[in-house]
């Protein structure tokens, strides 16, 4: 790892020894490794590990829209966060930063993003969620690789229709393997992943032990994997059954478990890391890593 980028697990003893706290605006968190072994050692599950917090399309604000490189600049600033992102394909086939099949919600364009070419897109300016358009644009797939690079952890949802071998292409071409993860949703889809580049970190839904089965029977190693484990809490059994084999397990709160964070007066987020949780993918990552911290 390189020495001058702090890793992002010291950075919860950093806050307290400082006194500083992740809710408020700092110089940004980096975090950044040499090689996919040090990301991989950064990610295995052990009893000692801290808890790690990942922004949901960026962690989108008044004035910062999702899937937005100023978003990611934005969102680091108050937290030392994962970045989850999306990916879509263009017309002409251009791997652009998107979460939905349609512009009309996060843009100030209309109709499907598959029907419009990357030169059509330039013109577009993003909204945030509240619909206020801004000055930034949608970026590519390489300009958020090459932004993360000695910054930040990436793990890139690939949505329907872009194929395995194009991202793989573009980790590849942006020597990305040590920050970059890729979300799937099947073993079948992992595997997929792991035969074109056996180097990658993958995420994988695992809502249950037969999930877990069919993904062990992969033979992609375990020290390879994140597990997402859905938006809701799954049985302690599951958190047991992939800790035992070192996998860190995503919790998604966005919706429901941020909903009933920002309205409890309990530590929610505490309380569902203490319950087998080691990552929360959160809509709200300033909140959560405020919440967090001190508390592990």
């Amino acid at each position: 790892m390189r020495a001058f980028l702090l890793p992002l697990v010291c950075l919860w003893a950093g806050w307290l020894s400082l006194g500083v706290s992740p809710g408020q605006s700092q110089p940004p968190y980096h975090v950044g490794f040499d090689n996919a072994a040090e990301l991989r050692q950064h990610f295995r599950r052990t009893p000692a590990r801290k808890p790690l917090v990942s922004a949901h399309r960026g962690g989108p604000t008044s004035g910062f829209p999702e899937n937005c490189l100023a978003t990611f600049d934005h969102t680091l600033r108050f937290a030392p966060a994962i970045i989850e992102c999306d990916v879509q394909l263009t017309k002409d086939g251009q791997l652009v930063m998107m979460h939905d099949e349609t512009l009309d919600r996060t843009t100030n364009g209309t109709g499907k993003l598959a029907d419009r070419t990357y030169d059509e897109l330039q013109p577009l300016r993003l909204e945030d969620n509240a619909g206020q358009l801004t000055d930034y644009r949608i970026p590519t797939l390489s300009q958020v690789l090459d932004w993360a690079r000695g910054k930040a952890i990436l793990t890139v949802d690939v949505k329907r229709g872009v194929p395995a071998e194009r991202i793989v292409e573009a980790i590849r071409q942006a020597k990305a393997e040590s920050y970059a993860a890729v979300i799937t949703y099947s073993a079948e889809a992992a595997l997929q992943y792991h035969r074109l580049h056996p180097d990658l970190m993958i995420s994988v839904t695992v809502r249950n032990p037969e999930d877990f089965q069919r993904l062990a029977a992969t033979g992609i190693p375990f020290d390879h994997l994140l597990a997402f484990v859905g938006v809701s809490e799954p049985e302690p059994s599951l958190y047991e059954l992939l800790h035992a084999k070192g996998i860190s397990c995503i919790l998604g709160t966005m919706g429901n478990l941020d909903r009933k964070a920002a309205a409890r007066t309990t530590n929610v987020y505490a309380d569902l890391i203490r319950n087998g949780a080691d990552i929360l993918a959160t809509d709200q990552p300033k909140e959560a890593a405020e919440a967090l911290k001190g508390t592990f």
